[in-house]
């Protein structure tokens, strides 16, 4: 299934990425020349984004600082999204088509609560945060691969909705091929703890995959599930 037509995304223009600047720059080549790109993934992706990599950029806008912006980069498994910009709307399509196991009447996108935005309101009843994932070590897919108080606290506020009576879940989109997810407890032993915390006491968990087709679409890649060694790893790390 198509998620995102290529035309909705842009025209990806291939380059080679050379190295990363800082935290939202990184310096490539397009046809020999020399220049830059907006990285809008803020998390390590030191096995992503080395030198010499393959990857998908778009244009910018010419007001905007970089001429091109990164759209995606070449792993064993072929190109892969890197580019949190629009991860919600591939989340959305994926709601809207039924992927939860039912097909929403309502959806609410950024909706606040406390000092946060959660990311999605189902139906006024199913609150939904969402998690790009694209940390993949053997056939498992990690979250985070840089420590996160903005998702512990994410976590924490699910929970309390739950608490309250709202059905709540935790919504990870793989950007990766791998058919399993677990929480990074050698990177973030808080987050990973509640999250195994938050999943024990009801919140769900909805994984999915996505990637890119020869036409480079954006397109539904199957499920993902958690772990089973979850709650082993959760032993590990609380001792």
């Amino acid at each position: 299934m198509v998620i995102l037509k290529s035309s909705e995304v842009g025209n990806p223009i291939k380059g080679k990425f050379l190295y990363r600047k800082n935290r939202f720059v990184g310096v490539c080549s397009v046809n020999g020349e020399i220049t830059h790109c907006h990285i809008s993934d803020t998390g390590r992706l030191k096995e992503i984004l080395t030198e010499g990599r393959d990857i998908l950029l778009l244009r910018n806008k010419e007001q905007n600082k970089t001429p091109y912006k990164l759209l995606g980069a070449k792993m064993e498994e072929g190109f892969v999204l890197v580019n949190t910009s629009i991860h919600s709307k591939i989340a959305k399509r994926i709601i809207q088509a039924g992927f939860l196991g039912f097909n929403p009447q309502k959806i609410k996108s950024e909706v606040k609560y406390k000092d946060s935005r959660i990311d999605f309101l189902i139906d006024d009843n199913l609150y939904i945060e969402l998690k790009g994932c694209n940390l993949k070590i053997g056939d498992v897919c990690y979250f985070p691969d840089a420590p996160t108080e903005r998702g512990l606290k994410h976590l924490k506020h699910l929970l309390e909705l739950k608490r309250q009576g709202f059905d709540a879940a935790i919504m990870v989109l793989s950007l990766r091929d791998c058919d399993k997810f677990l929480p990074n407890f050698e990177t973030d032993k808080a987050f990973s703890k509640t999250f195994a915390e938050v999943i024990s006491e009801g919140v769900k968990f909805y994984g999915f995959k996505v990637k890119f087709d020869d036409n480079y679409n954006i397109v539904y890649n199957g499920k993902l599930e958690v772990d089973k060694t979850l709650w082993t790893l959760l032993k590990k790390y609380s001792t």
